[in-house]
C-alpha cells in the first residue's frame, strides 16, 4: 500500500511538470497581441510529423543534414522533423504569418505557418502550392515536396509557462506621510 502511495505521488509530481500543450490559434494571438520580440521568447513545438523530400539531380552533391535515399534509381534528400520538436519564431513577414525554426544552423531553415479556417484557425504547415496529395515548401533556400497530412501539422505552445511568462506581478509596500 506504501509503495502505491509512493508511485501515485510520484506520477502525480511528474505529470504537473510537463508541459501540457495545446494548439496555436488565431484566436490566442489575438487575445494576447504579443510583439514579434515577445514571439521569440515562446517555446512552439510541432503537432504532428513533417518529411521533407526533394529529388536531387544526378550532379547534387550539397547535402549538408539531410538523408540521401535512392529510390527508384533517384536520389532523395530527406528531412524528417518529429512530433514535439521545438521550435522558435524567427520573423513574421506578413500579418498571420510565422517562420519557425526547429533546428540549429542556417537562419533560412524555417517552416512557414499561419491561421486555416478549415483547422479551427490553428497556425498550421503553409505551402505554396497544394496539389492532390503534395504541398510544396521552401526549407533553407530550397523547395520540398511534404505530403498532404503534413497540411494540418500545427504549432502548440504550453500554455501554463506562457501563463507565467505573462504575469507581471508586484506587492504595494506602502506609503507613509513624510
Amino acid at each position: 500500500m506504501k509503495n502505491a502511495l509512493m508511485f501515485l505521488f510520484l506520477l502525480a509530481a511528474l505529470s504537473s511538470c510537463s508541459p501540457r500543450l495545446s494548439y496555436f490559434t488565431q484566436d490566442l494571438y489575438e487575445r494576447n497581441r504579443w510583439s514579434d520580440s515577445e514571439l521569440k521568447k515562446i517555446q512552439f513545438y510541432l503537432s504532428d510529423d513533417v518529411y521533407l523530400r526533394r529529388k536531387l539531380g544526378d550532379n547534387s552533391s550539397e547535402i549538408v543534414e539531410g538523408k540521401v535515399r535512392v529510390v527508384n534509381g533517384q536520389k532523395i534528400e530527406e528531412i524528417y522533423i518529429p512530433r514535439s520538436t521545438p521550435g522558435v519564431f524567427m520573423f513574421s513577414p506578413k500579418a498571420n504569418r510565422f517562420a519557425v525554426a526547429f533546428e540549429n544552423g542556417s537562419d533560412s531553415r524555417f517552416l512557414m505557418f499561419g491561421p486555416n479556417p478549415k483547422a479551427g484557425e490553428r497556425f498550421v504547415l503553409l505551402a505554396k502550392d497544394w496539389e492532390r496529395s503534395t504541398g510544396t515548401v521552401t526549407y533553407d533556400g530550397k523547395e520540398y515536396e511534404v505530403n498532404y497530412g503534413a497540411a494540418f501539422a500545427g504549432l502548440m505552445v504550453d500554455l501554463r509557462r506562457i501563463d507565467r511568462q505573462d504575469r507581471n506581478s508586484r506587492t504595494a509596500e506602502g506609503r507613509k506621510v513624510d
